[in-house]
C-alpha cells in the first residue's frame, strides 16, 4: 500500500465508539482500527466500552485503547473521564462512530470528524469539522441536512478478508444435498427477515440458516410455524464466522427494508457467494443489478422467491455473479484500497 504523509512525524488519531456489544457497525470499527494499526506514521487510541472480544482484537493488533461506560448525561464521573483521557491523548484527528459518542465529544484542539453507516437523525453529528458517510447515499442526507458539503467524505466499508474454511452444508442438521439460502443480521423490522420467510414457501426444497439475534426472534419463529416452513429454516445465533457460512450457502439473501450501506454485501463479494437484495438504500447503491448480484423491490415477497429460484436454477448464473462482485471489490473495495483513502482523507484535512 502506498502512503503519504506530510511533514509531520506522526499523525494521531482517536476512535471512538459507545456502541453495543454486537453489531455491524461494531464489528467494522475493530476491523478498521485494527487495519490501520499497521500504516506507517499513524498513531491510534481506541476509545470504548470494553467488551472482552473487542478488546481483545485490538491487543492482537497492538493498539492502545481505554475503556469507559459512556453512559447517559447523568453519568457525568465517566464523562470527564473520557473527555480528560481524550484531552490527555492530544489528538490530531477524532473519529466518533455514531450518536452516543458524537454526542459526548467536545470539540477541541483537533479535526472532529463524524462518522455515519446510516440514516441517521443529525443532531448529534452538528459539532463536526468533517463528516463522512460511508454511502453516496449517507452523504446525500448529511449536505441535505445541512452540512457543508465540501467537508463531507464518501468513504466505504471493506470486508473481513480472512481465509476461511466452509463449514459442511449438512451442519445444524441440514440436508446435505438440500439447496442452501443464507442470511444474516440482527432480528430487527428493518432487515425484512419475514419477507423472507414468506418467500420460503415457494422455494421448494431450500433450507435456510438464518444467523443473527434481536427482539424480532419470537415473532420471526412464530411466523416460521404459521408459514410451515419450520423444519428448513436453522436458526444460528449471533455469529462470528458469517464468511465461512457464506463459503457454504448456494446464496445469500439480503431482505431488508432499511439497510445504510449494505456492509454484508462486501463480505458476499470479498468470499464469492452471489447475492440477492431488495433495493433498500445501500444494497441498492452498491450492486449493480445481474451483475454483481440481483435486485427486487423491497416487501415483493413475489419478486425474492422468484430471484431465489432463478439462482438456484442456474450455476452458471451464480458463478458470474460471484466472479463479477469478486473482481469489482477487489477494485473498490479492498481492506488496502480503503485504509489508503482513510489515511489520505487524514493528511488532507491536516
Amino acid at each position: 500500500m502506498t502512503t503519504h504523509k506530510d511533514d509531520r512525524d506522526t499523525i494521531k488519531v482517536a476512535q471512538v465508539l459507545a456502541g453495543a456489544e454486537r453489531g455491524g457497525a461494531e464489528n467494522f470499527y475493530t476491523r478498521l482500527v485494527a487495519a490501520m494499526s499497521a500504516v506507517p506514521g499513524l498513531r491510534q487510541k481506541a476509545f470504548l466500552r470494553d467488551f472482552p472480544d473487542r478488546t481483545a482484537q485490538l491487543d492482537r493488533a497492538a493498539v492502545d485503547w481505554a475503556g469507559f461506560r459512556f453512559g447517559g448525561a447523568l453519568d457525568l464521573i465517566d464523562r470527564h473521564r473520557y473527555r480528560s483521557a481524550l484531552a490527555q491523548f492530544a489528538p490530531d484527528v477524532v473519529l466518533t462512530w455514531m450518536g452516543r459518542a458524537s454526542a459526548v465529544t467536545p470539540r477541541g484542539n483537533y479535526r472532529l470528524v463524524h462518522r455515519l453507516g446510516h440514516y441517521y437523525k443529525l443532531k448529534y453529528y452538528r459539532k463536526g469539522d468533517y463528516w463522512i458517510g460511508i454511502s453516496k447515499g449517507i452523504c446525500d442526507h448529511l449536505i441535505n441536512g445541512g452540512m457543508p458539503a465540501d467537508k463531507v467524505v464518501h468513504i466505504p466499508n471493506f470486508a473481513d478478508e480472512t481465509a476461511v474454511t466452509p463449514l459442511p452444508r449438512d451442519s445444524f442438521d441440514t440436508p446435505g444435498a438440500a439447496p442452501l439460502l443464507l442470511a444474516a443480521g440482527r432480528l430487527h423490522v428493518n432487515k425484512g427477515f419475514d419477507i423472507l420467510l414468506q418467500a420460503l414457501t415457494r422455494i421448494p426444497e431450500a433450507h435456510l440458516w438464518l444467523a443473527g439475534s434481536g427482539p424480532e426472534e419470537t415473532t420471526l419463529r412464530g411466523l416460521a410455524d404459521e408459514l410451515g416452513v419450520t423444519s428448513r429454516v436453522h436458526w444460528l445465533g449471533w455469529r462470528t464466522d458469517v464468511t465461512a457460512l457464506m463459503r457454504s450457502a448456494d446464496v445469500f439473501i439480503c431482505p431488508s427494508r432499511h439497510e445504510g450501506l449494505g456492509s454484508i454485501v462486501m463480505e458476499s463479494w470479498a468470499h464469492k457467494c452471489p447475492i440477492l437484495a431488495t433495493a433498500s438504500q445501500g444494497p441498492a447503491e452498491l450492486i449493480d443489478d445481474s451483475e454483481t448480484g440481483l435486485v427486487t423491490p423491497i416487501d415483493d415477497v413475489d419478486a425474492l422467491a422468484d430471484a431465489v429460484n432463478q439462482l438456484l436454477g442456474s450455476s452458471g448464473l451464480r458463478e458470474k455473479l460471484a466472479a463479477n462482485a469478486f473482481a469489482h471489490y477487489r477494485k473498490h473495495y479492498s481492506k488496502d484500497t480503503i485504509v489508503e483513502r482513510y489515511w489520505r482523507f487524514f493528511n488532507t484535512i491536516l
